[in-house]
């Protein structure tokens, strides 16, 4: 099956140039806090799109798509790790991205963006690895 990342990568792409203009202004300037929403925006939007993309990498593993559907965030990446398409302290990351946006979710303001702006530099380098894993199952 091929599992287009098109849309994943160019989430990365801008969650990348986003961070890198944060990273050049400073805090207190409206164009901080606009970066600052724009690499969560993101950030959320690679959450989601990983684990859909994932799953559907998965699909091979599965009897059926009703089985698949039934996963949850964290069923999907556990899956992953069982089948070794992702290492077990890959796995581990993803659950700590995913429970940050849990935990603070509610917390839409600052404490939220600043908790979500210091797992970006891990979180970029595990969404393009995890992308070419996607990818890779594109040309078995």
């Amino acid at each position: 099956m091929i599992i287009n990342v098109d849309y994943l990568n160019l989430c990365i792409q801008t969650l990348e140039g986003a961070f890198v203009q944060l990273q050049q202004t400073e805090q207190g300037e409206i164009v901080y806090n606009i970066y600052r929403a724009a690499c969560v925006k993101e950030f959320e939007i690679i959450l989601e799109q990983s684990g859909k993309l994932l799953k559907k990498r998965l699909s091979n593993y599965f009897a059926s798509n009703k089985a698949l559907d039934k996963l949850t965030f964290k069923d999907i990446f556990r899956h992953a790790a069982k089948h070794v398409v992702i290492d077990i302290d890959t796995c581990e990351r993803w659950f700590e991205y995913r429970d940050n946006r849990n935990n603070t979710a509610h917390d839409y303001g600052e404490h939220f963006a600043e908790s979500t702006l210091k797992l970006l530099p891990s979180f970029i380098a595990d969404a393009k690895a995890l992308t070419k894993i996607i990818e890779t199952n594109n040309h078995d």
